[in-house]
């Protein structure tokens, strides 16, 4: 899905504008604004996300849907058609932000969750994920755990299964490396409810 990502006031989503801190490691946009057009649908839809700090997520604060194509309408059985979390999901990469630098650093460099992601779709260079299964309890994973999980609860994706599918490691193990770096404190302000519908 292609989407258009930018601040609520037009502006590029940039590590500048990541002034937001969340568990360790991470800064994002506080708020962004995605637009993405469904061909097949005839839609093109914006919406305005914010970080909920209570919610441990983005959530969609504003919704604006138009007919790309003059036979289409906009009506309720069109707009239920389209897919506002996939959206969300699709842009959130683009507001995450990290720095393998001294935070501190003026000359650290920051670099977005979507910069990392291969063109495999994957986060994690498949040699850094071995090692991170590879290295016992250490910082390095911690670290993994945090930037996999917070990908993924903020965009409002299962963090256990995105853990599993990028380390290439079983549910359980997934469930336990969660509970270890929320002990440690590595996933403060980010919450993913697995009981919650997709679209919630």
């Amino acid at each position: 899905m292609k989407v258009d990502v930018k601040t609520l006031d037009g502006k590029d989503v940039t590590w500048e504008r990541a002034t937001q801190s969340v568990g360790s490691v991470l800064r994002i946009a506080p708020a962004f604004r995605a637009r993405s057009t469904d061909e097949g649908l005839g839609v093109d839809t914006s919406l305005d996300v914010r970080y909920a700090a209570a919610q441990g997520r983005y959530v969609i604060d504003a919704v604006t849907n138009r007919s790309v194509r003059a036979e289409v309408e906009i009506n309720y059985p069109t707009v239920a058609k389209v897919r506002m979390q996939g959206i969300v999901q699709a842009a959130a990469p683009n507001c995450i932000f990290l720095t393998l630098d001294d935070e501190s650093d003026p000359f650290a460099t920051w670099i977005s969750l979507n910069a990392l992601t291969t063109a495999k779709g994957r986060i994690l260079p498949p040699a850094l994920a071995e090692e991170v299964v590879r290295r016992g309890s250490s910082d390095a994973r911690m670290e993994a755990i945090e930037l996999l999980y917070g990908a993924a609860a903020l965009s409002s994706l299962p963090p256990a299964r995105l853990i599993q599918r990028e380390l290439g490691i079983p549910h359980r193990t997934a469930s336990a490396w969660i509970i270890e770096a929320r002990k440690a404190g590595r996933l403060s302000g980010m919450n993913f409810n697995a009981g919650r519908p997709a679209g919630a």
